[in-house]
């Protein structure tokens, strides 16, 4: 059976169509419109339409999307897309396109791709990590994403970062968010914080891997920083894989110095989790919207 991945993002969406061996078959991106709800709602079912006209097929639908669905009213809740908020998104998609559509956070949809044929393959329990312009997460348990009894499972960016001050304030409206100090502009407003110049993450890191000084220890920081975030992690859900994702993740020197640095701050004698970077890349949310729909399923 078909099944179809839409990746809702705040400045596009992509869609991609896989068949039952997870072989691409199309791929589109269009721009997602601003600030207009209905219209990105009609942007998401063109795509879909389009991509079945040309393949004649019928699909299995999943979408990935900012934010989560809230349990109490079904509409979006937490998206940083805020036109999304408060909508009912799944309801007015499977309107649309008359049929059932399954809806999960984008950080989840990358963890299902990862755990599904990706980095994590034959793992049991995945933590899908999201290191970008803001901090995400999504647990894989058995194949199955997990969305907790409040559809948050997996925002461990939300939590306070331990052993540090209140930092600086989240646009959730707290203070010292994990995300305010592991995301991409979090690490460069450390940097300009230790009187470095106003340079973004990856000039950091590349500048750290040439020899200066300055940006190794920011560097250092943030190392030691997701250590101790991934730790807490670990303690509490003691993933077999952690797959780091988004732009942060391309800088490989995390992949052996966090892990020479957790077992500090992880409750055992020994850290047999493996970090590992994505296989699949910036398409994983897209792979991972379509592999919603499990193989059983879509038969």
């Amino acid at each position: 059976m078909l099944r179809i991945g839409v990746d809702l993002g705040g400045t596009k969406i992509e869609a991609i169509a896989l068949d039952g061996a997870g072989r691409v078959l199309a791929r589109e991106r269009i721009a997602t419109p601003q600030n207009d709800y209905m219209a990105t709602v009609m942007a998401v079912a063109g795509l879909v339409e389009r991509m079945e006209q040309s393949l004649g097929d019928r699909a299995r639908v999943g979408v990935g999307t900012p934010g989560a669905l809230s349990t109490l009213t079904g509409c979006i809740k937490n998206a940083n897309s805020t036109c999304l908020n408060g909508q009912p998104l799944l309801r007015d998609l499977q309107a649309v396109l008359r049929r059932d559509i399954r809806l999960a956070n984008d950080a989840n949809c990358f963890a299902v791709s990862e755990a599904t044929d990706g980095a994590a393959r034959g793992a049991r329990t995945v933590f899908g990590v999201i290191l970008g312009t803001g901090v995400g997460g999504g647990l894989v348990i058995n194949g199955q994403v997990l969305n907790g009894a409040n559809a948050i499972a997996g925002e461990w960016g939300h939590n306070p970062l331990a052993d540090e001050d209140a930092g600086s304030p989240c646009y959730c409206g707290r203070n010292g968010c994990v995300e305010t100090w592991l995301s991409g502009p979090g690490m460069a407003a450390d940097h300009r914080r230790h009187g470095g110049e106003a340079i973004d993450a990856a000039t950091i890191s590349a500048r750290a891997e040439a020899g200066d000084a300055r940006c190794e220890a920011c560097f250092q920081r943030y190392v030691d920083r997701l250590s101790r975030a991934l730790a807490s992690v670990i303690n509490i859900v003691d993933p077999e894989v952690i797959v780091l994702g988004g732009g942060l993740s391309s800088m490989a020197r995390l992949y052996t110095e966090v892990p020479a640095r957790w077992g500090r701050y992880v409750f055992s004698d020994q850290v047999s989790t493996r970090l590992l970077p994505p296989m699949h890349g910036d398409s994983s949310g897209v792979r991972g919207a379509a592999w919603l729909w499990p193989m059983e399923d879509a038969e």
